[in-house]
C-alpha cells in the first residue's frame, strides 16, 4: 500500500489476553463508584469513544441495549471511503467545509486499513463513461480525489479503453460504453470491525456490555452553580431484567439514530435533531460482478449513486435514501428492492438477465442525518458530524460516517475532557492496532492449513474475520471424520461459517442466535435461506453452552427466523410465490410441466408428495434424505398442507420463467429427473443457491 500512518505514542495501559465474560463486565459496571466516562451506545461510534478512552486512561464504560453494531454499523455498503461525490459538490460550489470533511475521511481511511488489515482492503471501483465529453470530466474529479488523499492515496487510479474495460468487468452493458476510470477506496466487514473496536477496548480495561439499556440518565444538584448536572445512569440487563446504577462524571450519548430519544430523557424539551434516512442494499450471487472490481452509477434516474461491490464472494447492490422513522427494526421494502434492481440492470450487458430472484439477502439501514442544535438554522440538515454538550452536561456525537467513527471519538472525547475536567491527555487511537490486527500475515491461513487440517477456503475466512485469533477458534474446531478436512465442520456446506465460531462467538459476547448470524458471522447478510438452514445447529450450540432451557432454544429460533423473514428480506422472497400467483404460461407450456408432473403424480391425484418423489428417485438410482426432500417440497407448498398440487407447481413454473423465483431445487429436481427418465442414467442433486 501507497498510504501509510504514523502511530500516536505507545500507550502503557494493560492489554487483557483473555476478555473479561459478560457476567464480569457487569458486576465492574455495578461495583465501581465512579466511571470517568459512561458511553451509552455501542455502535462505531460509541465503541470509538471507547477505545478513544480507555487509552487515555480514563476509566470507562459502555453500555448498548442490543448487540454491538446491531443497528446502522453493521447495515453500510462495507466501503471506507472519503466520498467521491462530496468532493464533486465542493468543488462545484467550492465548499472549503465540505473539502476539509473529505480530506480528513480520507486520512481516516488510510489509518483504518493500517490498524485492521485483516477485516479491511483497498478495492478498485470501475467509473463506467457513456458519453466522450463526460471522459476529462470524470477523469479530472478523480485525480482530484487521489490528489487530496495524497501521501496517504491508496493506488493511482487509470483509464481504461472499451475492450480493456469489459476484459475486467465483463458484464457490463457494451452500448455505447466510451471507456471507464478506475479508482480505489476501502472495502472492509462493517459489523466485525465494530466489534474489534469494541473488543479492543474490553482489552484495554473499558467495562463494556451489551443488551444492556439505560432506562434513566441519573442526575445531581452541582453545589458551586446550583444546576442539576448528568452523573450516570440508571441501566437495566435485558437478558435478566436487572437494574442497577453506572455512575460517571461524564456521560457521553452515541446512540445514532436514536440520539432524540436519550436527548430528551436528559431533558424532555430539547427539541428532535436527528432526520433519520433509510438505505437498502441487496445481495445477489457473485457471478454479477468480478472478484475484485466495484462499480459505482453516479448517476441513477432519480439522481442518488449506486454502487455495485464484491463482498465476501457475493455482491452487494444500494444504496436508496429515503426518509423514514427511527425503528430498531427497520425492513427493506419491495420498492426499494425493485429500485435497485432496475439501475443495476441499467448498467449491465442485456445476455446477463438480473432476477427478482436471485436477491439473495436485501436489509435496510437507517442513516442518522442531524440537524446543528447550535446552529441558528437548526433546520438544515449538517453535512458531517456534531459534538453538542447540554445545560445538565451531556455530550452528544451524533450524525458523521463510518470511515470517520475514530476523529469523531477523539472529537468528542477532546470535548468531553474539556468540559468536565477529565485528567486526560490527547487520542493516542491513530495507528492503534485492533482485536487480531497483530499477529495477521496475507499467508497466515497456510498456517492454519497446515496446523489443523482446515479446508484453503475455510482457513481464509478465518484469517480474514479474526486475524491473530484465527487460531483461538481454530482449537475449538471439532474433528469432522472424514479425510480431509480434519477440522472444522461447516454450518452449511456453501459457506466457509464453521460450528467452532458458534462457541468462539459466545467468548465475543454473544447473546442470541440473531448475534452469531447477523454480526459474529455474516450469513444472515449474505443469503437468508442458507441462515435459516444453519439456525437449528447454531441455536443447539448455543444452547448446550449457555445452558438454554428447551423452551428457551424453542424462541431463540422463533426469535431468530422473524429477524430474517422481516429484516433481511426473506419476507419479500416469500412474496414472490404465494398461492395467489398469477399463472401466466402459454399453453404447449402449461401441457410440458404437466407431462412433467405426472412422471411424479402416476395415479393422476393431482399432487405429489414426498413418497411420490423418492419413488421416481429410486427408479433412476439417487438417494435423497428424507428431512431434506421434505425441505425440497415445502418450499414450494404454498397452503402447507404437506403435498405439492398441479396448481402450486404451475404457479412455482411461471415465477421462474418471470425471474421472481431462480434456482428452485424442486423445479431443477424434477426436470433432471424427467430427462434421466428416458435416458435412464443417474443423475446427482446437490443443494442449489436458493433466491430471496
Amino acid at each position: 500500500r501507497l498510504s501509510y500512518v504514523e502511530a500516536a505514542e505507545p500507550i502503557r495501559i494493560h492489554y487483557n489476553d483473555e476478555l473479561p465474560p459478560r457476567e464480569t463486565q457487569l458486576m465492574t459496571l455495578q461495583t465501581t463508584q465512579e466511571f470517568d466516562v459512561l458511553i451509552v451506545g455501542g455502535g462505531a461510534t460509541g465503541s470509538g469513544c471507547a477505545l478513544d478512552a480507555v487509552t487515555r486512561n480514563l476509566k470507562t464504560a459502555l453500555v448498548e441495549r442490543n448487540d454491538f453494531s446491531s443497528g446502522t454499523s453493521s447495515r453500510s455498503t462495507k466501503l471506507i471511503h472519503g466520498g467521491v461525490r462530496y468532493l464533486q459538490k465542493a468543488i462545484m460550489k467550492l465548499d472549503y467545509e465540505q473539502y476539509m470533511m473529505v480530506k480528513e475521511a480520507l486520512h481516516e481511511r488510510s489509518n483504518l486499513l493500517e490498524i485492521a488489515p485483516h477485516l479491511s482492503a483497498p478495492l478498485p471501483i470501475m467509473l463506467p463513461v457513456y458519453k466522450w465529453w463526460q471522459m476529462p470530466y470524470f477523469w479530472a474529479g478523480i485525480k482530484m480525489y487521489d490528489l487530496v488523499a495524497g501521501t496517504q492515496c491508496l493506488k493511482s487510479s487509470y483509464v481504461l479503453s472499451k475492450t480493456k474495460a469489459l476484459e475486467l468487468f465483463p458484464m457490463l452493458k457494451k452500448d455505447k460504453l466510451v471507456g471507464a476510470i478506475v479508482y480505489f477506496d476501502g472495502q472492509h466487514n462493517d459489523a466485525r470491525m465494530n466489534l474489534a473496536i469494541a473488543l479492543t477496548a474490553a482489552r484495554y480495561g473499558a467495562a463494556i456490555a451489551n443488551y444492556t439499556e439505560v432506562v434513566r440518565l441519573l442526575k445531581k444538584t452541582d453545589p458551586a452553580s446550583g444546576k442539576e448536572r448528568v452523573c450516570g445512569a440508571r441501566c437495566r440487563d435485558v437478558i435478566t431484567g436487572q437494574e442497577f446504577d453506572v455512575r460517571a462524571k461524564c456521560v457521553i450519548n452515541a446512540t445514532g439514530p436514536f440520539t432524540d430519544t436519550l436527548r430528551k430523557m436528559d431533558d424532555q424539551k430539547n427539541s428532535n435533531i436527528c432526520q433519520p434516512s433509510a438505505g437498502v442494499h441487496i445481495v445477489i450471487p457473485g457471478y454479477y460482478s468480478p472478484d475484485n472490481m466495484g462499480l459505482l452509477d453516479p448517476a441513477t434516474s432519480d439522481g442518488r449513486v449506486i454502487f455495485f461491490l464484491p463482498w465476501e464472494k457475493m455482491t452487494i447492490a444500494g444504496t436508496t435514501d429515503t426518509p423514514t422513522d427511527v425503528t430498531a427494526h427497520p425492513i427493506p421494502t419491495e420498492e426499494d428492492i425493485n429500485f435497485i434492481l432496475t439501475e443495476v440492470r441499467n448498467y449491465l450487458s442485456p445476455d446477463v438477465e438480473v432476477r427478482r430472484g436471485d436477491v439473495l439477502a436485501a436489509w435496510s439501514g437507517i442513516r442518522p442525518l442531524v440537524t446543528d442544535p447550535n446552529s441558528k438554522d437548526t433546520q438544515s440538515i449538517c453535512r458531517n458530524h456534531i459534538v453538542n454538550i447540554s445545560e445538565s452536561g451531556l455530550v452528544t456525537i451524533a450524525g458523521g460516517k463510518w470511515t470517520t467513527y475514530r476523529s469523531m471519538a477523539e472529537e468528542t472525547l477532546d470535548a468531553a475532557v474539556a468540559s468536565h475536567n477529565l485528567n486526560a491527555g490527547p487520542s493516542k487511537t491513530v495507528g492503534l492496532m485492533l482485536e487480531g490486527a497483530k499477529d495477521w500475515t496475507p499467508t497466515m491461513y497456510i498456517r492454519l492449513v497446515q496446523d489443523y487440517g482446515l479446508e484453503m477456503e475455510v482457513a481464509q475466512h478465518l484469517a480474514a474475520t479474526y486475524g491473530g485469533r484465527a487460531f483461538d477458534v481454530a482449537k475449538m474446531a471439532k474433528v469432522t471424520g472424514k479425510r480431509w478436512p480434519i477440522l472444522g465442520k461447516r454450518l452449511v456446506s456453501e459457506f466457509p461459517y464453521i460450528e467452532s465460531e458458534v462457541q468462539y462467538a459466545i467468548k465475543e459476547y454473544a447473546c442470541t442466535a440473531i448475534d452469531v448470524i447477523a454480526r459474529r458471522t455474516r450469513l444472515g447478510f449474505l443469503n437468508v435461506q442458507a441462515a435459516d438452514e444453519a439456525l437449528p445447529r447454531i441455536v443447539e450450540i448455543m444452547g448446550k453452552h449457555l445452558k438454554w432451557s428447551e423452551q428457551k432454544k424453542k424462541e431463540e429460533l422463533e426469535t431468530a427466523k422473524q429477524f430474517l423473514y422481516y429484516e433481511m428480506g426473506y419476507k419479500s422472497r416469500s412474496e414472490q410465490l404465494t398461492d395467489t400467483s398469477e399463472i401466466s404460461l402459454q399453453p404447449s407450456e402449461v401441457d410440458r410441466y404437466k407431462k412433467r408432473f405426472h412422471k411424479f403424480d402416476k395415479e393422476k391425484k393431482g399432487f405429489i408428495t414426498t413418497v411420490d418423489v423418492q419413488r421416481v428417485l429410486e427408479s433412476i438410482s439417487v438417494q435423497i434424505d428424507e428431512n431434506a426432500l421434505h425441505e425440497i417440497l415445502n418450499e414450494v407448498d404454498l397452503n402447507k398442507n404437506g403435498q405439492v398440487e398441479l396448481n402450486e407447481f404451475l404457479q412455482l413454473m411461471s415465477a421462474i420463467q418471470k425471474g421472481h423465483v431462480s434456482s428452485s431445487r424442486l423445479a431443477i429436481l424434477m426436470k433432471t429427473a424427467e430427462e434421466n427418465l428416458d435416458q435412464r442414467e443417474p443423475v446427482s442433486v446437490d443443494r442449489s443457491g436458493g433466491g430471496v
